[in-house]
């Protein structure tokens, strides 16, 4: 579930490029930088989630996120919401594995 929610994720991130660009003037450069180099991060992040650090890594780069409102403001609510889904699913894998253990 959580590599679904970071590929979503990588794929509103890599569309407000455009909206930065066209729409509140950001420079090509920046737009692309930011918004290009969270949705490689988001994407490369969703392959290693094997790994037990990438989980909290993951939790680093939702908050990052966020922080690329005060280039796009809508990104703020996006990433709240990819936020608030990511914390979901970490709770609801958590409580699905103490199910298993029973």
């Amino acid at each position: 579930m959580l590599a679904t929610i970071l590929t979503c994720e990588a794929i509103v991130i890599a569309l407000a490029i455009p909206v930065a660009v066209a729409v509140l003037g950001v420079d090509g450069a920046v737009a692309g930088a930011v918004c290009g180099g969270l949705a490689g991060l988001c994407v490369v992040l969703a392959g290693l989630l094997r790994f037990g650090w990438a989980v909290p890594a993951g939790g680093v780069l939702q908050v990052l996120i966020i922080a690329t409102g005060f280039m796009v403001p809508t990104m703020f609510f996006l990433g709240a919401l990819f936020g608030a889904l990511w914390v979901t699913a970490i709770w609801l894998g958590r409580k699905a594995e103490n199910a298993g253990a029973r």
